[in-house]
């Protein structure tokens, strides 16, 4: 093989990976003529039509899919490598590529960065926030944080945040005319802002727990929304209740702009956890936001 088929094929792999010759372009910091060039060249050299293409989209075809199954191992072998020789620099360097949702990096993630990314300057951090359940070994994501119940168990798990606790919470105007909830039961004779999850597609069912008793409660109301900064907005302007992270709404209960109710159905359960494939070689970068980002406390 000749030395520039090594690069026509790294070409390949980030327009089919990307899905896209606009996108591959901006990854690799090339034009996409000349992407476009680099695999017209390949297919000619194979013999083999590897991209079928029209004015709006592309894919790959049975020639393509088996080429990309067959190098991208080896060109991620190669990145492993390359990524574990800069860890002998006394210097951390390289790019990590974490994907989270809004919450998360806002209260775990963003915080750490803030204070690790000047120090290091070499670093650089790629946040991808996805409300849903990335698979992070496909999308070729670094690491994910999620919580702690959502992690497979193939991953490594590392607690980066404490424990959690959820709050049903109203607004004063909401609760004017109406009694406050004593029981999850009494939901039903309340509006409640529904949560519509990314990954499955279906509602967020309130979970409550007290003395050993679990209660799994099916909320309806007047609006279905699928992110929390929209539901903390609901809940403030009255239109029902919401269910949402106590740390997003304890400003707004001491403040007195939200209520709170059952709270004591509501304990606390496993916090963030950062995971990552076992399997995967990490560079002294990755090891080193690890280490920042891993929960000191009990």
């Amino acid at each position: 093989m000749r030395k520039g088929d090594f690069s026509e094929l790294a070409v390949f792999i980030a327009v089919a990976e990307e899905g896209s010759f606009t996108r591959a372009a901006a990854k690799l910091g090339l034009s996409q003529s000349a992407l476009s060039y680099a695999v017209r060249m390949l297919e000619e050299r194979l013999k083999v039509r590897l991209i079928s293409r029209t004015t709006r989209s592309l894919s790959l075809t049975d020639a393509g899919e088996r080429l990309l199954h067959s190098i991208r191992p080896a060109f991620d072998h190669i990145d492993n490598e390359i990524a574990a020789l800069t860890a002998l620099n006394d210097k951390p360097v390289g790019s990590v590529r974490i994907t989270t949702f809004r919450h998360a990096a806002k209260t775990v993630l963003w915080p750490v960065l803030a204070t690790l990314l000047p120090e290091y300057p070499d670093i650089s951090v790629e946040i991808n926030l996805d409300e849903g359940l990335t698979d992070i070994v496909a999308s070729r994501f670094d690491a994910g944080i999620r919580l702690g119940e959502s992690v497979q168990k193939d991953m490594i798990a590392v607690k980066v945040g404490p424990d959690l606790r959820m709050a049903v919470v109203g607004s004063p105007s909401y609760f004017a005319n109406r009694s406050r909830p004593q029981t999850p039961r009494d939901l039903g004779n309340h509006l409640c802002a529904s949560y519509r999850q990314t990954s499955s597609g279906g509602l967020f069912a309130w979970e409550f727990e007290r003395d050993g008793e679990e209660l799994e409660v099916r909320v309806n109301g007047p609006i279905i929304l699928n992110d929390g900064e929209m539901l903390e907005a609901a809940a403030l302007d009255g239109l029902g209740l919401a269910c949402m992270f106590e740390s997003q709404v304890a400003g707004h209960i001491a403040e007195g702009r939200l209520i709170r109710v059952l709270e004591d159905w509501c304990p606390p359960f496993a916090g963030y956890h950062l995971y990552y494939p076992s399997r995967r070689q990490h560079t002294a970068a990755f090891a080193l936001l690890v280490e920042a980002l891993r929960y000191k406390g009990k």
